[in-house]
């Protein structure tokens, strides 16, 4: 008999790069681990004020560190992230509240859309590619793509079944990534739709996201990472054996495969069969 899944909450937020790592590594898990991802989206600026912390742009050493540090995990983790040009306003003035409201709506009334509308938020703010790099492709908007050295690599995320499949194309030139926004309305519809959603279905999320249901939901989930110890995003935590554990940003997997008794095959683990 299979043993019960282990229950692991993701609190994230768009205008965290390191949630959006810690994101892609989870979800290529969550077929091969024996887990119930749950998805929570957060505001990390309300986690920062509650813990009285700030962000890592605001200290120059950091800031330099985490901008070179963000280039070698784009290659190790394989996630096509880079920085904003226009950083400080993207971060620190527009802020991410108008689309976590959505990310909120969306999972209160269509969580199965959860994944791919956070994926596309998150390629808007941090490595938008050119709409004719998804169509060269051939794949699905909600394709996972990565960016070797030397090849443009489209990765299809682990289906349920547990298969991975990828096709290796030219290298594109890293011009094309341009800033585009998550905070105006027609931002948020653009995302919603790329990732799969009918246009009707975005509005009336859209519309949704302005209620109080939505806003009081986003301020207790944010209040639950508050309460497990959060001082920033991403936090992962796990329900093991009656205990909970809270684990810190996207660079403690290892960790947290050691906490659930589970193997750890690096971020990029290979294709495998989901679990019987």
């Amino acid at each position: 008999m299979r043993p019960v899944p282990r229950t692991l909450e993701l609190f994230y937020d768009v205008l965290s790069p390191y949630s959006w790592l810690g994101f892609e590594v989870l979800c290529r898990y969550q077929n091969i681990w024996n887990i119930n991802l749950q998805l929570r989206p957060s505001f990390i600026g309300g986690i920062m004020k509650d813990s009285g912390n700030k962000a890592p742009a605001l200290v120059p050493r950091k800031g330099q560190y985490m901008a070179n540090d963000l280039k070698l995990l784009r290659q190790h983790i394989q996630v096509p992230i880079q920085f904003p040009k226009d950083f400080f306003s993207v971060i620190l003035e527009k802020g991410s509240l108008s689309a976590m409201r959505f990310l909120t709506a969306v999972n209160l009334e269509h969580p199965e859309m959860l994944e791919n509308v956070s994926r596309e938020l998150w390629m808007r703010i941090w490595s938008r590619v050119s709409a004719g790099l998804w169509k060269s492709s051939g794949r699905a908007l909600d394709d996972f793509l990565t960016f070797p050295r030397h090849v443009f690599k489209v990765m299809i995320l682990p289906s349920p079944g547990g298969s991975t499949v990828s096709q290796s194309h030219p290298s594109p030139m890293f011009s094309s990534f341009q800033d585009e926004d998550i905070t105006q309305p027609q931002s948020i519809l653009a995302a919603a739709e790329k990732a799969g959603m009918s246009a009707e279905q975005a509005q009336g999320l859209l519309e949704k996201s302005s209620t109080s249901k939505v806003k009081n939901q986003l301020k207790e989930t944010t209040e639950a990472a508050c309460r497990y110890g959060a001082f920033g995003l991403p936090i992962t935590v796990a329900h093991v054996d009656g205990q909970t554990h809270m684990i810190f940003g996207s660079d403690r997997m290892e960790l947290l495969a050691y906490l659930l008794g589970e193997k750890w095959m690096g971020p990029v683990p290979p294709a495998m069969n989901a679990r019987l």
